[in-house]
This record gives structure tokens, sequence and C-alpha cells, in this order.
């Protein structure tokens, strides 16, 4: 008996681990993204002037300082004061939804985290720069010959393979966790 629930309490305080290290993987993760969206937005406000383009493989990559007050892809661009606050209340939402997620999902799988943890980061990356500018910094521009993806940055490419990570986790593996 006193063996059976020492390994009882021995899994419970593994598994207590296991959460700690994960929601500090999230915080973790979060913290990094914004630091290197903002510290890369920083040198591009710094070093380029608006609209400034920098050729890094001709017909494929510029690095290009442009902002954006709208939100992917420039959807619902303008100077319009209340998009900026609606934006700002979306993003606030999204993150409470991103935490309950996380809290919800921290022990199955790491992955959950490091999805999650780029999500958030990416989140509040352009929400820094949202409340602070009024629009969000971009400057990572991919083009093949006229044809140009949508101007991104640091916290949009965290929030898109986070977004990935997420999907092909949820689609692909958790499901097989279930059924076995």
């Amino acid at each position: 008996m006193r063996i059976r629930l020492s390994a009882v309490a021995a899994r419970k305080s593994s598994g207590s681990w296991v959460v700690e290290v994960r929601s500090l993987l999230f915080g973790f993760l979060a913290v990094l993204v914004v630091v290197l969206d903002q510290a890369s937005k920083l040198w591009f406000v710094r070093n380029f002037s608006l609209f400034e383009s920098r050729s890094v493989i001709p017909g494929f990559f510029n690095l290009t300082y442009l902002t954006n007050t709208g939100v992917a892809f420039g959807l619902l661009a303008g100077p319009v004061w209340w998009r900026q606050v609606f934006f700002v209340v979306v993003t606030v939402a999204a993150l409470v939804v991103i935490g309950v997620l996380h809290w919800r999902l921290r022990e199955k799988s790491v992955f959950y985290t490091v999805s999650l943890g780029l999500i958030a980061g990416g989140a509040i990356g352009n929400l820094v720069d949202r409340v602070r500018l009024g629009s969000v910094v971009d400057f990572l521009d991919f083009y093949l010959g006229s044809h140009h993806w949508p101007a991104f940055n640091v916290a949009d490419s965290a929030i898109t393979i986070g977004v990935g990570i997420f999907l092909v986790f949820n689609l692909f593996f958790e499901k097989d966790n279930d059924s076995g």
C-alpha cells in the first residue's frame, strides 16, 4: 500500500513539474518573440526611411519598411480611430483565449505549449505596435516578378508558425493519441 501511494505521489509531482516547465516555456517563447519582433522593428525604423526597399535576393526578397493600419494583408486599413480600438480589443480577447487554451492543453503536449507561446508572442508584438504607433511595422517582402506577397514581420511569422504547429499536431497527431 505504501509503495503504491508513493508511486502515485511521484507521478503527481512529475506531472506538476511538466506543467510548470511548459508554463515557463510558454512564457519564455512569448517574451522571446516580442523581444525579437520589437528589436527588428526598431532597427528598421532607425535604419530605413518609410517605403525604402533594399534587395536581398533579386526577383524574390526585399527588406522594405512599411506600416499597416489594417489586419492581415492590409484588410480594413485606414486612419479611422475606431478600427485601431477594434483591433486592440480583438487582440486582447484573442490573448485571453490563448491563455485559456494554454491552461487547458498544457498537460497534453509540448506542441500545444510551443504553438500557443508563438501565437501569444506574435499577438503581443503587433499589439505593442498598434498601441504605440497606431499601425504595425512590416518589412519582409517576398515576391516573384511583379507579384508581391503582402509584407510581414517577425510577429506575423511567429503567429503563422504557431498556428501551423497547432493545426498539424491537432489534426494529425492528437486524434491518434485519443484513440490509443
